[in-house]
């Protein structure tokens, strides 16, 4: 079974194009809301969440996303602290999904797969291009953010041409090359270099 990445930076349309997979037939892992089930319901990640950041960062079970991010915005370096108790979670996680699929090949979604070293666990690469004005535009409808707060998540994600230059294939999600028939391509591709 192949294990596929696909990545982009915010606003990209990764998750779109990964429905299209989904549509397919093919399973897909959401790495980012997997880390978010997680951090609320690991009770060893949580102890470890609680004594980074402060007990108050939950409340009722619920982490408060907005003092996270408060905090994270003062002590910058809390960011990887953070990302260094999470991503292994995740990650195990994740294998565990691997083993239980019966796919020629399956999919895992995240924003950071070169930053933290992951995509060495894949056999191969997808990178999710969109412009950077739209991605801004999508992600500020999308999640209600402020144009000045994508702008520091796309600050904290590695250059959007530097990932792109790493992935094995790109699909263009810029409301101009339709995804369909992109998707269809690497779909016959992947299904090939499966067998």
């Amino acid at each position: 079974m192949l294990k596929v990445g696909v990545t982009g930076g915010i606003g990209s349309g990764k998750s779109v194009v990964c429905r299209v997979f989904h549509t397919l037939g093919i399973p897909v892992f959401n790495a980012d809301d997997t880390a978010r089930y997680l951090m609320e319901n690991d009770e060893h990640l949580v102890h470890h969440i609680k004594a980074l950041l402060g007990e108050d960062v939950y409340s009722d079970g619920k982490l408060d996303r907005a003092k996270v991010s408060e905090i994270i915005f003062r002590e910058p370096q809390k960011l990887q602290q953070l990302n260094s108790l999470v991503h292994p979670a995740t990650i195990s996680y994740a294998n565990g999904w691997f083993a239980r699929q019966a796919a020629p090949y399956v999919i895992k979604e995240a924003a950071i797969f070169f930053e933290g070293g992951s995509y060495k666990e894949m056999d191969m690469m997808i990178g999710v291009f969109a412009p950077a004005e739209l991605r801004i535009e999508r992600a500020t409808k999308r999640s209600n953010m402020t144009r000045e707060k994508v702008l520091s998540v796309m600050a904290q994600q590695m250059n959007e041409n530097e990932k792109m230059s790493r992935c094995d294939h790109v699909i263009t999600n810029d409301d101009v090359h339709a995804i369909l028939p992109q998707v269809l391509k690497l779909h016959d591709l992947l299904l090939a270099s499966a067998t």
